[in-house]
């Protein structure tokens, strides 16, 4: 799990500018709003659909750098895989 982990403030300003933004995609707005979700929530965690969609900006070419810090930090915080 990812313990401790929150959203840093650099982090949460590029989310929020993800959501507000008329022109961006679903996907990076899921992940935008997963991040944001965690800023100062060291508990929560980022669900599989926002960290699949999370994977999906980070390796999208035509994405914003506020969109991928974003993208970044909501994957950051992704429980860790069980063996």
């Amino acid at each position: 799990m990812a313990k401790g982990k929150t959203t840093g403030s650099k982090a949460a300003s590029a989310a929020s500018k993800t959501l507000s933004s008329g022109s961006t995609g679903a996907a990076s707005k899921k992940a935008a709003g997963s991040a944001l979700s965690q800023t100062g929530a060291p508990k929560k965690t980022t669900s599989a659909k926002a960290g699949s969609a999370a994977s999906k900006v980070l390796g999208d070419g035509q994405t914003s750098a506020a969109s991928k810090s974003a993208a970044a930090s909501a994957l950051s915080q992704r429980p860790s895989k069980k063996k």
